[in-house]
Formats: structure tokens, C-alpha cells, sequence
């Protein structure tokens, strides 16, 4: 058992009540057997679980007015938008009921200003423009524009983060582990408890960052409870994580023992857009730990994810990695993504390119052969970096990030789009950070219609090796995300090779004669070749004569 009779024996008599046993039976001596001990807890509502439960601080009284980031609306099928508290439909009834007493057959019908009637519009307007205001704060649920996608893009695989998937079957072992992380993640008693008291206020703001259906079923002291747990687990995973060989002493053995055989799965995860944290709660718990840097020593060691395992920095990669402070990641899936997409400041400033007369949005792999541009694997590895170059006066280069494509990286990719969808109001009016994933995905998914062009961009490096997915389930992959919105690194990539189709008419032309005609073309090259060395053969003959 992860949390041993010792350590049970030493916190009771100390008087911790952040992690009592919440059943009849709990006191002293009865750890061995308590299966509170024994057992993750299965759901929140059993009768005997490890708990923040006398800690007791007062839950917002029902009958005031809850404040306004608490309000959320519900619009079918979108994402990250939930339900009113109360039944709008009856509110404007009432409104409207209320505006017709004013009206008389003589008048014409006018907006009334009874003041009971106001306040209902009033709160209804006022809590709708509240929640537009937080979608980029929000822990949202998947957007239905993303499409049907595998459950395991969607679903965690060892630990639930968060309210949304908490209490699945095969995640309850991670429970236990996470009261343990709790007990390490401070170790003084009396700090652990003065931390969950300035814990609680934010625990009970991001409530409002959830969905409103589902937070119903959750009681204030659950809740926090969940929240401080979660948040302990995901800072002392990061640690382990962001730590060298030689600073691994500083994570408890029997901790790491658990967290660093299913280091994978757990990032995995973390990565998923409804296992989050809001990243308030987390900073929370990293204020009572002495190392402050954890966070971007995680992102350091995590932010070439996309890449095969093996992959070792070049000098010049670790000397590019800047640590932004001034970014206010909403959550962990946000801070990896931030580093993993790179900034417009990082990359080299493109030459403006004349706007074309016509615009295509798509093209394949072949399609770009045909017309001399080549696909070539960029430098940065980073998402943003998306552009058509100049090679000297024959080839033109489409370059991209190179992505080693298995399962994990498919999820990741797929979770960052999804944040996307769910935070940007206007692709059109996106920026080129805010956009990239569904930029990069729909260009690739655009590249790929049929398995040889999967080839093409395995051949050009753009798929690496290291990949766990076949050409056939990367083409199937790819191509489910061919309706993705896309932003303007995607718009302006399109526009570039349209522009160099219109203004390289006659080198577009030979290079498609080339392409098309390849095959007759090495052909006749090697009959040429053939009955050269049959001339050359016979007057080496006639010499010797």
C-alpha cells in the first residue's frame, strides 16, 4: 500500500485532519485494515475515503445572488458553453409578461420599464457576455466541429484531472497515488493546513470554469478536495519530470516507482483538453513549494514532444528555448502548447508575396511535384514555422515542422486543435500563434489523399521515423480533419503557392512535363545510355581490329 501504517500513525496523532478517514470506524491503530487505506476511493460520495473533509469552510449561501463568474449558458453543440442556473425561458416570459401590463391598445408596443422586468434582461445579458468573456479560461469539453475522434484522444488512460472523467473504473488506483503526492508535495503538517485554507477561495473560483451540468453533482468540500489533490499530483509529476539523473533524490522513491514506469500514459493524459486543471489552482500549491522553476523545467524537457523519443537537442535548440513570464497559460495543455506552436518573433520574417488572382484551398503532395515545390522538414521543429522558400532558380521549398506520428502524438495534436476551436472567436481574424495546430493539421491532412503521397511525406521527412502509425492509419488520421478551420499561417501558405503557379508559369509547366513523363523520360534516358555503350563497345572493337 502507497500510503504506509507509519506515516498514518505520524500525521493522526499530529492532528491532521486534511487526510482523515472519512468512516465510523476511522481512529488510531486502524490503518492496516481501513479500506480507506487499503482502496482508492471509488467516487466521491462513498462512505469511507482519504479527505480535506474537517477543514470545514463555509460554502456560499444557496439563496444569494452567486457572482458573475460563476454564470455559464448553454448553446447546443458548441463547446465550453453551459447552463444557466435557472430556467431563462421563464425569465423572458416573466419580462415580456411584465412589459405587456404597460402597453394599451392605443400605444404601440415598447419596452417597458418596469425595473423587475430590466433586472431580467439585464442578469440574462450580463451572464451571457460573462461567460464569452472567459472562453479562453474555461476547461472545455470537446467541440463538436472537431468531429467524431478515437476515444483514446478524449479519454485518460491512468489519471482523471479535473471533475470530467473523474471516477472511471480504471483510474482509481491513480487516487490513492495522489493523496501520497499530496503528503510529499509539502510534508509539514501545519503548513499543508495552512495552505488548503488559502487554497479554498480559489478552488471555489474555479468552479466557474467548469460545466455547470456536471459541477452539479459536486458538493463545495468535493470539489476542493478534488482540486487540491489533482493539483498536488500534477506538480510533483512535473518535478519528477522536469528533474535531471542526477537531482532525482529529491522525489520520494516510492513515489517515483509509480510515476516514472507510466511517465507516458500520465502525459498523455495531461494533454487531453477535458483533463485540466485551471493553471490558478496549480500556481496555488507551486507557492508552497520551495523549487518555483518547476514548471518551465517540465516545459524545457517537454516541449519537443512531437518528435521521436530519441531526439537530443542540438546546442543551438537549448540556447533558443526562452521562458516567457508574462504568459498566463488558462491550463497545462495551454503552457505545453504555447512552447510546442513557437512565436512569429522566433521565426524569420517573410518576404510579402504579390496576392494571386486566384485562390485554391487545398492541395496534395503530387500536386506540388508536379509544379517544382518540394516538401522539406524545417529546422525549428516548431508548429508556427509554416512557409514557401526559394531554393536558388530551380526548386521551391514548402516547409514544415516534421512530426514522428504515433498514437500519444495524434492525441496531443488533436487536443491542441480542439483548444483551439473551443478559445478563438475568428480564425480570420486569428493570429498566427493563437491558430497554428489547426493550421499545421489541415495543411498536412490536405498533403495526403492516398497512401503514396503518406510515402511522400515520410521520403521528405516530414513523417519520422520512430512513428507508430502505418501510411494506411496516418491517411485515415489525416484525412478526418480535412474540414478543420484554418487560420492565416494556412491562408497565407495557399496563397503563396497559387501565387508561385501564376508567376512562374513556364518553370510550373516544365516541371509538371517532368513529372508527368518521368517514367518515359528515365526510359529514353536509358536506351540512350544502353546504345551508347553498344557504340562505344563496338569502336573499342574496331580499334583492336
Amino acid at each position: 500500500m502507497l500510503l504506509e501504517e507509519s506515516v498514518v500513525d505520524d500525521i493522526l496523532p499530529m492532528g491532521l485532519e486534511a487526510l482523515y478517514i472519512r468512516c465510523p470506524q476511522a481512529k488510531k491503530g486502524c490503518a492496516s485494515s481501513c479500506p480507506a487505506i487499503m482502496e482508492p476511493a471509488a467516487a466521491w460520495d462513498r462512505p469511507c475515503e482519504l479527505q480535506l473533509a474537517n477543514w470545514t469552510v463555509e460554502e456560499p449561501v444557496a439563496d444569494l445572488p452567486l457572482p458573475v463568474e460563476y454564470a455559464s449558458i448553454d448553446i447546443p453543440g458548441d463547446c465550453g458553453i453551459q447552463a444557466y442556473e435557472y430556467d431563462v425561458q421563464q425569465l423572458l416570459v416573466e419580462y415580456y409578461s411584465a412589459a405587456s401590463r404597460r402597453y394599451s391598445t392605443s400605444e404601440k408596443a415598447k419596452i417597458s420599464n418596469d425595473s423587475h422586468a430590466r433586472s431580467v434582461v439585464n442578469q440574462v445579458l450580463g451572464e451571457f457576455e460573462a461567460d464569452m468573456n472567459m472562453m479562453k479560461e474555461k476547461m472545455h469539453r470537446y467541440p463538436t466541429r472537431l468531429g467524431v475522434v478515437d476515444k483514446s484522444y478524449t479519454v485518460p488512460r491512468i489519471v482523471a484531472i479535473g471533475p470530467y472523467h473523474h471516477g472511471l473504473e480504471h483510474l482509481k488506483q491513480a487516487e490513492k497515488v495522489k493523496h501520497v503526492t499530496a503528503c510529499h508535495c509539502i510534508g509539514d503538517v501545519q503548513l499543508l493546513e495552512d495552505m488548503y485554507q488559502k487554497f479554498v477561495p480559489v478552488a471555489d473560483e474555479a468552479r466557474g470554469f467548469y460545466d455547470k451540468d456536471v459541477m452539479e453533482g459536486i458538493s463545495y468540500d468535493d470539489f476542493r478536495h478534488m482540486m487540491f489533490f489533482d493539483a498536488c499530483f500534477l506538480v510533483q509529476y512535473m518535478a519528477m519530470q522536469g528533474t535531471t539523473r542526477r537531482d532525482r533524490n529529491r522525489i520520494d522513491g516510492s513515489l517515483q516507482r509509480f510515476l516514472r514506469p507510466n511517465r507516458h500514459d500520465i502525459f498523455h493524459d495531461v494533454m487531453l483538453l477535458e483533463n485540466q486543471l485551471p493553471w490558478t489552482v496549480v500556481e496555488t500549491v507551486m507557492s508552497f513549494v520551495a523549487d518555483a522553476s518547476i514548471p518551465m523545467k517540465f516545459v524545457y524537457r517537454r516541449r519537443y514532444c512531437m518528435q521521436p523519443d530519441d531526439h537530443r537537442e542540438t546546442p543551438e535548440e537549448e540556447e533558443s528555448f526562452h521562458w516567457d513570464d508574462k504568459y498566463r497559460p488558462p491550463h497545462l495543455l495551454g503552457l505545453l502548447r504555447y512552447y510546442i506552436v513557437g512565436r512569429r518573433s522566433d521565426i524569420h520574417e517573410e518576404n510579402p508575396e504579390p496576392k494571386p488572382k486566384n485562390m485554391s484551398f487545398s492541395v496534395s503532395a503530387l500536386d506540388l511535384a508536379e509544379i517544382g515545390i518540394k516538401l522539406k522538414a524545417n529546422k525549428t521543429m516548431q508548429l508556427l514555422d509554416m512557409h514557401l522558400n526559394q531554393e536558388g532558380a530551380v526548386f521551391t521549398e514548402l516547409s514544415l515542422a516534421p512530426l514522428s506520428l504515433d498514437r500519444d502524438r495524434a492525441s496531443y495534436l488533436v487536443n491542441m486543435a480542439a483548444l483551439e476551436l473551443c478559445t478563438i472567436e475568428s480564425f480570420g481574424a486569428a493570429t498566427d500563434e493563437d491558430s497554428a495546430v489547426c493550421s499545421y493539421v489541415l495543411l498536412l491532412a490536405n498533403l495526403v489523399s492516398r497512401e503514396e503521397e503518406v510515402q511522400e511525406l515520410r521520403e521528405r521527412g516530414l513523417l519520422q521515423r520512430g512513428g507508430g502509425l502505418s501510411n494506411e492509419e496516418a491517411l485515415r488520421f489525416f484525412t478526418s480533419f480535412q474540414r478543420l478551420r484554418f487560420g492565416p499561417c494556412y491562408y497565407r501558405i495557399m496563397e503563396q503557392i497559387e501565387a508561385y503557379r501564376e508567376n512562374n508559369w513556364t518553370k510550373t509547366k516544365l516541371h509538371a512535363f517532368l513529372h508527368n513523363h518521368k517514367k518515359t523520360i528515365a526510359a529514353v534516358v536509358t536506351g540512350i545510355g544502353a546504345v551508347g555503350g553498344i557504340i562505344g563497345t563496338l569502336l573499342s572493337i574496331k580499334k583492336s581490329v
